[in-house]
């Protein structure tokens, strides 16, 4: 009982500082954000068995050009595509191989392209028109947590088929999908309330969320299981690490984005 209560006293601090600095302004979001990723950073090097100052200074440099200079879209584009590159080499090792080999080799490449420029794309998604739109980037946290949510609860009463067993024993097919209906259902109300394009667009947003989502956290759980820790972290009693607390939506952010460029392109 004590446990629950704690775990969720945190979750309630960093979902109000998380809604707080996004209302408040671009700049402190960002800046909540670049610090969080020094956090995420020191977490995964850990898990990794690496010591790096310089990836520091690269996620210092990152943030600088792309999240507050926003200095060149070629360049924006560039890094996205190598970002999905890498992101979806990491879902091959996930499914296909028994053991991910950034613990040989690799480490650098998955240090900076699947944790520092997925953060950058974190902070890119509510300007991705060129105008701050909180609202966006609110609703993507929002369907993270009813995906992650409604996995737990309709996985716990639910579930009888294992998802991937040997990365993730608690997960389950049942609460797979129940996260993915839930999130559908979370994006009608997402465009009922803010009016924020159409009914259409949240659909597409939630299901993306949902499957890279679970990707994320599978992939996060294999790291962990081949660093032999349960948690990347202690910073959130409770939850872990933040990196815990945001696996998924940092690995969905790239995918997240690419879809708002498709979107805007279309329109």
């Amino acid at each position: 009982m004590k446990e629950s209560i704690i775990r969720a006293i945190s979750g309630l601090l960093y979902i109000a500082i998380l809604v707080v600095s996004i209302i408040s302004s671009e700049s402190i979001f960002i800046s909540l954000f670049f610090l969080i990723g020094f956090v995420c950073l020191l977490e995964l090097e850990k898990l990794l068995r690496l010591k790096s100052y310089a990836l520091y200074f690269v996620h210092a440099l990152f943030f600088l050009l792309f999240s507050y200079m926003k200095f060149s879209t070629n360049a924006t584009i560039l890094l996205l595509c190598i970002t999905i590159f890498v992101n979806l080499f990491l879902v091959k090792d996930l499914l296909f191989i028994r053991k991910i080999p950034v613990f040989e080799k690799k480490k650098y490449i998955i240090l900076i392209f699947y944790l520092i420029s997925s953060i950058i794309f974190l902070t890119l998604i509510p300007t991705y028109t060129g105008v701050f739109n909180p609202e966006l980037i609110v609703g993507v946290f929002v369907l993270i947590w009813t995906n992650d949510t409604f996995a737990y609860i309709v996985g716990k009463n639910f579930g009888k088929n294992k998802l991937y067993e040997k990365i993730s024993p608690n997960k389950t097919v049942e609460g797979f999908l129940g996260g993915l209906v839930f999130n559908c259902i979370a994006g009608y109300f997402i465009f009922y309330f803010t009016h924020y394009l159409n009914f259409q667009f949240w659909l597409g947003m939630a299901i993306i969320l949902s499957i890279f989502g679970t990707l994320g956290d599978l992939i996060q759980s294999k790291f962990k299981r081949q660093a032999g820790v349960k948690d990347s972290g202690k910073l959130m009693p409770g939850h872990g690490g933040l990196f815990d607390r945001l696996d998924s939506i940092i690995f969905s952010s790239p995918f997240v984005y690419a879809y708002l460029l498709i979107v805007n392109y279309v329109s």
